[in-house]
């Protein structure tokens, strides 16, 4: 069973600007226990952005509370990442993260760039 996980949406905004980011798992799964949103900056580790638990538990990095929204569409198993008053310090490459009954997998990676 191949567990497949597709994202978008990144592309190049200016300070104060908006983007929604998405993912897509598909793959013979019956469940999507957990999703999550990561972002990477040029010289610096992996950090967790936004958490969606089960569906019913959601958890913000301190930098994006306020600004960002994990939103999940259990009938299309995909995820959103509303992402509003952007800063050039959210620049970086977004991942997305799945947990299903059938294995875990990270999407291949969004660039988002926020201009100053």
């Amino acid at each position: 069973q191949v567990l497949m996980v597709e994202s978008g949406g990144g592309g190049l905004v200016q300070t104060g600007g908006s983007l929604t980011l998405s993912c897509a798992a598909s793959g013979r799964m019956f469940s999507i226990s957990n999703w999550g949103w990561y972002r990477q900056a040029p010289g610096k580790q992996r950090e967790m952005v936004a958490t969606d638990i089960s569906g019913g538990t959601t958890t913000y990095a301190d930098s994006v509370k306020g600004r960002f929204t994990i939103t999940r569409d259990n009938a299309r198993d995909m995820v959103y990442l509303q992402m509003s008053s952007l800063k050039p310090e959210d620049t970086g490459v977004y991942y997305c993260f799945v947990r299903t009954n059938i294995g875990s997998q990270w999407g291949q990676g969004t660039q988002v760039t926020v201009s100053s």
